[in-house]
């Protein structure tokens, strides 16, 4: 069997107390992963100061060179897994484990993995986006005068502390360039996908990267809290209730549910048919799996017929061997996990508030809950209901869409917080009171997935401005 170590601060340690991970499909125990406990945590973040001091030393201009070298290497080079062991991991070994543990189809892992590839070796870009193309040899001494200006940025933390999920690879890239911003990394993997973050660490280590820059902690829900409590700034990916703590502490990036929409404005109505491929990608991509999926359409005319005309489309959606490249829908390690998110869908219709109805429930002519390949999945749904019906503003970790046709004097006050509106409209009105939204994370304008991301543009808060903050500087002439 597998075995993951937590590695302080770089250096491999085999904990007496160890987590087994079982293959999803047959349950034989497929990785051991060490487990690090609150002792051991607390005792290595005191040391976060002197892993920073190892990364401040080396320019900028290097890390980003390391950057590029280190997204060669988590694309296409074997790679260590367990330094006791000796153990090496393949790309190919890679998308096998991370399927294996998460259910998702090799097709998802893979494109999760061009994803993390894209943001390391176009760090540079991404960086831009993020400071507003800032020279970021700044941050080599902490200040400069280029063009007359005196700039000075100095670091909240010596540390970024992260507790990743385990529902998508494709998370990793936010975090990815905090190594060129010459701040150390203290993660805690989600259960089901230590894989990723480990194979990120061990290409930036090939490519050259102070080992001491990275410190990975397998652990429990209280260790978690112990990683975002004990660094100066932190990331937390979750659910509503177990993000809820973090919510008002201003140190913490909450990455929670997207609750992301298309919107098709006034004057593309009666164009509806045009942009159902769009929708249903902005749907179904990475199994809807991802914060900017798509759970929402709102319209203001045609709303039946978009529904179901969506969820005939989305009916094409069917469950497929993890290797099938036309894979697309992810299965749930636990079963039970599915049969609940689908009875509490069937619960929301059946209340007492306004009606509401599945669209997809005739079209597919089977439950909503599916086994097929050794697995258990939850098959495309569409729901047409109002804008009160609590099923209106909801997200599900599978396919799943609400469409809601209101006024468009409504929107986009109705929609509720956003991460990602792709907004099909060329009413300029229309569109300015989508740019003053304070409630819109990312705006698309016209047939753009919502799942489509710009490299220059950021994701979801800022990671240069949550890990640096501008100091006012000035001196004698």
């Amino acid at each position: 069997m597998l075995h993951l170590p937590i590695l302080r601060w770089g250096t491999p340690y085999r904990s007496v107390n160890q987590v087994v991970t079982p293959h999803f499909r047959t349950r034989e125990p497929l990785v051991s992963m060490s487990q690090a406990n609150l002792g051991l945590i607390r005792r290595d973040l005191l040391r976060q100061a002197e892993s920073r001091a190892r990364l401040q030393a080396i320019p900028i201009a290097e890390l980003v060179a390391m950057a590029g070298r280190a997204a060669g290497h988590f694309m296409n080079d074997r790679l260590l897994l367990d330094p006791e062991s000796g153990t090496l991991q393949s790309p190919e070994d890679y998308v096998a484990q991370v399927s294996a543990t998460t259910g998702m189809p090799f097709s998802n892992v893979r494109r999760n993995m061009v994803k993390v590839h894209g943001v390391l070796a176009k760090v540079e870009e991404v960086l831009a986006g993020l400071t507003r193309g800032l020279d970021l040899s700044v941050l080599d001494q902490g200040f400069s005068t280029a063009g007359g200006q005196m700039l000075s940025f100095f670091a909240r933390t010596d540390a970024l502390g992260v507790v990743l999920p385990s529902n998508s690879p494709g998370v990793h890239s936010l975090w990815a360039p905090a190594t060129v911003l010459k701040i150390p990394l203290v993660l805690k993997p989600g259960s089901a996908e230590p894989w990723t973050p480990l194979r990120m660490i061990q290409a930036w280590a090939k490519a050259g990267a102070p080992p001491e820059a990275f410190a990975y902690y397998p652990t429990d829900h209280a260790g978690g809290n112990e990683i975002l409590r004990s660094t100066g700034r932190g990331m937390v990916f979750g659910d509503v209730g177990s993000t809820r703590h973090w919510k008002a502490d201003g140190r913490v990036e909450v990455h929670g549910p997207g609750y992301s929409k298309v919107v098709i404005g006034p004057d593309a109505a009666d164009d509806w048919e045009r942009y159902i491929e769009v929708i249903a990608e902005s749907i179904a991509n990475n199994g809807g799996r991802s914060c900017v999926n798509a759970s929402g359409v709102w319209v203001t005319r045609h709303g039946d017929k978009i529904a179901e005309a969506l969820a005939h489309r989305l009916a094409r959606v069917v469950p497929r061997a993890a290797d099938d490249p036309e894979a697309v829908l992810a299965p749930f390690a636990d079963p039970e996990i599915a049969r609940r998110m689908s009875s509490a869908i069937d619960a929301d219709m059946a209340g007492d508030g306004p009606p509401a109805r599945d669209v997809s429930a005739a079209v597919r002519g089977a439950d909503r809950v599916a086994s097929a390949h050794g697995g258990t999945y939850l098959l495309p749904t569409v729901i047409r209901c109002d804008a009160d019906h609590p099923l209106a503003n909801r997200e599900f970790l599978f396919p799943y869409a609400s469409v809601v046709e209101v006024p468009a004097s409504r929107m986009p006050a109705c929609l509720g917080p956003s991460l990602v509106v792709t907004c099909i409209s060329n009413d300029a009105a229309f569109r300015a009171r989508f740019v003053a939204s304070p409630h819109v994370d990312r705006l698309n304008f016209g047939a753009l997935p919502t799942t489509q991301i710009g490299w220059d543009q950021p994701h979801e808060g800022n990671l240069f401005e949550h890990l640096y903050a501008r100091r006012a500087i000035q001196r004698l002439a």
